[in-house]
């Protein structure tokens, strides 16, 4: 039995070795959750701003930085996002912004992210 568990380790210690070695440097994360998925997929896609987001930026007291802000760290509603549309979906992400926090809706096409509309939302 000792046999095996030595056997086991050093294939355990060599499996870990390789993996840092292949991965190592390389941009590569594992996002299991959903949520961490798409706003990994947000983030590689190029970002666009909508026609009415200046007017909503201006409303919200709220500025670009707080909308990437929210697309590294928002957490997504997937009960109010349309997730089946084709050929783009519609994400509603909630973040904290400087101010308060905000609601922001992103379109995600094939190859282009656009923000199309953000809300301030009431203190909680």
């Amino acid at each position: 039995m000792r046999q095996r568990f030595t056997l086991y380790g050093i294939g355990f210690a060599m499996g870990i070795v390789m993996v840092f070695f292949f991965l190592g440097g390389k941009r590569a994360s594992c996002n299991w959750l959903p949520n961490d998925r798409i706003l990994n997929i947000i983030e590689r896609k190029q970002l666009i701003y909508g026609e009415q987001i200046e007017q909503d930026l201006k409303e919200a007291q709220a500025d670009s930085l707080d909308i990437r802000a929210i697309l590294k760290n928002g957490d997504i509603d997937f009960s109010k996002s349309r997730v089946k549309n084709d050929p783009c979906r519609l994400y509603w992400i909630q973040g904290q912004g400087k101010q308060s926090p905000l609601m922001i809706s992103v379109e995600l096409c094939d190859s282009i992210a656009t923000v199309s509309s953000l809300e301030r939302l009431r203190d909680q």
